[in-house]
């Protein structure tokens, strides 16, 4: 399962796979790069996504770009 978000602006997905979180950075152009300097607790909840991303990218927000929204 793939769950979306728009972080500060930035649109980013999140997928579990074998008991771990991954997450990467989507394109306008439909490509996927994962991201590899952010880890995600294993044991967080899919709701706890959202708060999790942006505790981790705050300071990409912007008056413009204020949230993390789940976009599924």
């Amino acid at each position: 399962m793939l769950i979306k978000f728009n972080v500060f602006g930035k649109p980013m997905s999140v997928q579990r796979k074998e008991g771990e979180w991954l997450l990467f950075l989507e394109s306008a152009t439909s490509m996927r790069v994962r991201v590899y300097d952010v880890v995600i607790p294993p044991e967080l909840k899919q709701d706890e996504l959202a708060s999790y991303l942006a505790d981790i990218y705050h300071e990409n927000a912007s008056v413009k770009s204020s949230s993390v929204v789940r976009l599924d």
